[in-house]
């Protein structure tokens, strides 16, 4: 696994995710007439939590948004990589990813239900939501199996207990 960088692979799955997701919103708020309508409205649910009493233009909110969707894949890319990487030495840790990988997609809704309750997230439908996650999955899965073509036999046999 020396040959690969856990932060360079986190930080190229994290992008692959976040901009397959942001790609997702930007096809499906054009088709509605509305660019950027889903950033601008999570990024005002964010910024109505962070800092509820400032005020910022749409763009700004957008932007600010954008770099808080970013980071958060990135992160998430980093520790899925991480996870990959040290499953060469303890086969376990794949199961823990399947765990993660579970994990990341509830949190997410819980994070949007928690800002629908604390914030209007206007007209942002959860199939809408689903699909953008399963587009950043796919992306960031490819790109795990691309890097690493052993993963499907080790996950197997991590998730089967026998070698």
């Amino acid at each position: 696994m020396d040959r690969h960088g856990t932060i360079r692979e986190g930080v190229i799955a994290g992008v692959l995710g976040a901009t397959g997701v942001a790609a997702w919103f930007l096809i499906v708020d054009t088709i509605a007439g509305q660019p950027f309508f889903t950033p601008r409205v999570l990024g005002e649910a964010v910024k109505s939590i962070v800092a509820p009493d400032s005020f910022a233009s749409p763009a700004v909110v957008v932007a600010l948004y954008t770099v808080f969707h970013y980071a958060v894949f990135i992160i998430a890319g980093i520790a899925i990589i991480a996870l990959v990487h040290g499953s060469a030495r303890h086969i376990g840790l794949l199961t823990g990813l399947a765990i993660l990988f579970v994990v990341l997609e509830v949190g997410y809704y819980f994070f949007v239900l928690f800002l629908q309750q604390a914030t209007r997230l206007d007209n942002i439908a959860w199939y809408q939501v689903g699909a953008a996650n399963l587009v950043a999955a796919a992306l960031m899965g490819r790109y795990l199996w691309l890097k690493h073509p052993e993963l499907t036999h080790r996950l197997n046999e991590s998730l089967s207990g026998r070698p």
